[in-house]
C-alpha cells in the first residue's frame, strides 16, 4: 500500500472514531472498541455490555428509548450509560465484584444501569419496588450492596440504609439528582469512552443478582453470569423474532429477572425500548396505537386486562406478545388473535434467566379447530435454541414416558441455568442435585416431545388419592364467557383430605343476565370435566392477589383457607 493510501485509510478510521464515539478523538474511544484483557485472537469473553457498544456504533442515530416525551438515540443511550459507569467508579468507588442496588420502575435510568453497572465489572441488583422497607433492608444486607440508585417515588424504602444513594427524579432535567450524577461521568465518557473501561476477563463471573419473591421463606438471590445473559438475550431475540424495526413495550418490570433479559435482547438488535413507569392499561393502549409497537411481554393476567380494556381495538398490524407465568387459555388466545396479537408462549423461572422453553407452532396446527390449536399453544414446548435439552423425570431421576400421561419434575442444565444462589450453598446444592436444576414444576411429555406443565409441586391437589391439576381446572372455568380471571387452590376436606376451590373475577360491565355465581360455574365445570376435579366451592371476588408482574399469588389464598389446619403451607 502506498504512503498516500495509508494516510487516506487512517483518515477514514479517524473520521469514524470522531463520528460515533461521542466526542471521542481516538479509534480506541469508538463505542465498539470495548477493552478486554483477553488477548487470544480466537476467543473473546461473552459480554452483553458489548450489545450497547455495537448498536451505538452501527446505528448511532437510531431511536433507542421512548419514555413519554423523552427520546434517546443509541448514541445518547451509550453516552449516558458510559457516563454512569465512570460516575459509579469515581464518585462511589464501585469496584469489580461490588453489588450495586437499584430500586426503580421501567425508566431510562433503570435501562442504563443494566449496562453501566456491568461495564464497571460490578453486579446489578434490581430490587422489587413493591417490597416493604424491611424486605428491602434484608436484600441490601444479604446482597452486600455497596451503593443504591433509587427512584424518588420509592425513597421511603431506603431511608433506614446508611449506604451511599443516588436518587432519580425521572425528569431528564438538569436539576434531577440523577442527571447531576451523570455529569460527573461525562468528561471521561466523552474523552475516553469505552477505552477507559476494562471489561470482564471471565464470562462466568456474576453480572446480575435477582431475588426471588420469597413466598416460601426469605428470598433467594439468583446469580446470572455474563455468558448466561449474553446467550439468553440472543435466544429471546430469535424466539420473539426481534428485528431492527421492532418496538418493544416494556411491561414486565426490569427488576423481575431483568425483564426476562429483554433489555439486552432489544439492544442487541438495536430495536426501540418503550418504557412506562407502571402498568397503566389506558396508557398501554395509547402507546400501542401511537408508537407502532411490535412486541410486548406479560403474564396472562396482564394480557386479560389488556384485551378487555375499553380502548381495546384491532391493531393495524400484528404484534408479538410473549406470554409466561401460566399457560394462556383458549379464550385468551382467541381474544388476543381478534386484536391482531400473536402469542409467543414461553416458560421459565428466575433461575433460568426467565424464558427457556417455547411452544413452537407447527404448520399442521393451522388445520386444527381453534380449541385444539389453543391446547397445543398452551403447552410449554421445547427448549430454546441456545439451551441444552429439558427433561421430565420421575422420583428416581429417570425420564418419564413420552405418553402425555406420566407426571414428573421438569429439570434443566446448560447455558440458561443460573450460576447458583448468592451466599446459600445449601439451597444451591439442593437445586442442583444430580447435576440438573430442579424446577419444582410437574409436567408430562407428549409423544411429539412437547412438555406440558401440570402444576407446581406445591400447587397440585391430592383429593382422595387423585392428583388434580389446578391449571386444568382454571382453564375449564376460564372458558365461561363471563369469567375474566380464575384461580384454583386446595382447601381442607374432611372426606377427601383436600379439594379444589375456585376464586373468580367476572368481566366488568356484564349485563344482569350474564352475571353468574359460584354454583352456576361449578355446574359449567361438571359439564366439561370429571366431577372429582370440579371445585367444591367457587367464590366470586373483586380482585386476586398478584405479584408486581401480574402473577397470581396462590399462596396467599392457600394460607387463608388453611388457617387453623395442620397442612404445611408452601
Amino acid at each position: 500500500m502506498s504512503t498516500n493510501s495509508t494516510n487516506i485509510a487512517r483518515g477514514r478510521v479517524q473520521h469514524i472514531a470522531n463520528t460515533i464515539g461521542g466526542h471521542s478523538t481516538h479509534l480506541a474511544n469508538a463505542p465498539h472498541r470495548v477493552k478486554s484483557s483477553n488477548t487470544a485472537a480466537n476467543r473473546s469473553e461473552l459480554n452483553p455490555v458489548h450489545f450497547l457498544a455495537r448498536s451505538a456504533t452501527v446505528y448511532p442515530t437510531k431511536l433507542a428509548v421512548i419514555h413519554g416525551s423523552r427520546h434517546y438515540t443509541y448514541k445518547e443511550l451509550n453516552r449516558r450509560s458510559v457516563a454512569l459507569t465512570y460516575a459509579l467508579k469515581e464518585q462511589l468507588g464501585i469496584k469489580r465484584g461490588d453489588r450495586v442496588a437499584i430500586i426503580a420502575p421501567n425508566i431510562p435510568a433503570m435501562l442504563e444501569a443494566h449496562f453501566a453497572i456491568p461495564a464497571a465489572n460490578a453486579i446489578i441488583c434490581a430490587i422489587n419496588t413493591r417490597l416493604a422497607p424491611a424486605e428491602v433492608e434484608y436484600i441490601l444486607s444479604h446482597s452486600g450492596a455497596k451503593a443504591i440508585l433509587c427512584d424518588s417515588e420509592f425513597q421511603d424504602l431506603v431511608t433506614g440504609s446508611s449506604l451511599p444513594k443516588v436518587f432519580i427524579n425521572d425528569s431528564g432535567l438538569a436539576s434531577d439528582p440523577y442527571e447531576q450524577f451523570l455529569t460527573k461521568g461525562y468528561p471521561k465518557a466523552d474523552s475516553l469512552g469505552w477505552s477507559g473501561l476494562e471489561q470482564t476477563d471471565n464470562e462466568d463471573d456474576a453480572i446480575s443478582l435477582c431475588y426471588t419473591s420469597g413466598t416460601t421463606g426469605k428470598p433467594k438471590g439468583v446469580l446470572y453470569t455474563y455468558r448466561g445473559i449474553y446467550l439468553a438475550a440472543l435466544g429471546n431475540a430469535i424466539e420473539a423474532q426481534l428485528a431492527l424495526d421492532s418496538v418493544h413495550l416494556f411491561i414486565v418490570p426490569l427488576f423481575h429477572a431483568n425483564s426476562w433479559i429483554f433489555p439486552y435482547a432489544v439492544t442487541a438488535i438495536a430495536a426501540t425500548h418503550v418504557m412506562i413507569r407502571k402498568v397503566d392499561y389506558d396508557l398501554i393502549w395509547d402507546i400501542l396505537l401511537k408508537e407502532n409497537v411490535t412486541h410486548m411481554n406479560g403474564a396472562p393476567t396482564i394480557m386479560i386486562q389488556v384485551v378487555n380494556h375499553p380502548k381495546a381495538k384491532k391493531l393495524p398490524k400484528p404484534i408479538i406478545c410473549t406470554v409466561a407465568g401460566s399457560a394462556p387459555t383458549a379464550t385468551l388466545i382467541a381474544s388476543m388473535k381478534e386484536l391482531n396479537m400473536d402469542i409467543c408462549h414461553v416458560y421459565g423461572l428466575t433461575e433460568t434467566y426467565g424464558p427457556i422453553t417455547k411452544a413452537y407452532p407447527q404448520r399442521e396446527w393451522v388445520d386444527l379447530s381453534p380449541d385444539e390449536r389453543a391446547k397445543r399453544f398452551a403447552r410449554q414446548g421445547h427448549v430454546y435454541l441456545v439451551s441444552d435439552d429439558v427433561r421430565v423425570v420421575d422420583s428416581e431421576s429417570k425420564d418419564v414416558a413420552w405418553d402425555g400421561q406420566q407426571v414428573g419434575e421438569v429439570v434443566f442444565k446448560g447455558n440458561l441455568v443460573m450460576k447458583g444462589y448468592h451466599n446459600d450453598p445449601e439451597a444451591t446444592a439442593k437445586a442442583f442435585e444430580g447435576g440438573w436444576f430442579h424446577s419444582g414444576d410437574l409436567a408430562v411429555r407428549h409423544p411429539d416431545g412437547y412438555i406440558a406443565i401440570q402444576d407446581r409441586s406445591k400447587d397440585i391437589i391430592i383429593s382422595g388419592g387423585e392428583n388434580i391439576s389446578t391449571l386444568e381446572v382454571e382453564s375449564c372455568i376460564s372458558q365461561h364467557p363471563s369469567v375474566l380471571e380464575a384461580v384454583v387452590v386446595a382447601i381442607p376436606s374432611k372426606q377427601w383430605g383436600e379439594t379444589p376451590k375456585g376464586f373468580v373475577v367476572l368481566k366488568p360491565g356484564l349485563s344482569p343476565n350474564k352475571i353468574v355465581d359460584g354454583p352456576q360455574l361449578i355446574a359449567f365445570c361438571k359439564e366439561r370435566m370429571a366431577k372429582f376435579k370440579c371445585p367444591s366451592v367457587i367464590d366470586i371476588v373483586g380482585e386476586l392477589p398478584k405479584t408486581s408482574t401480574g402473577k397470581i399469588q396462590k399462596y396467599v389464598l392457600r394460607e387463608r383457607e388453611w388457617k387453623g389446619h395442620t397442612k404445611r403451607i408452601n
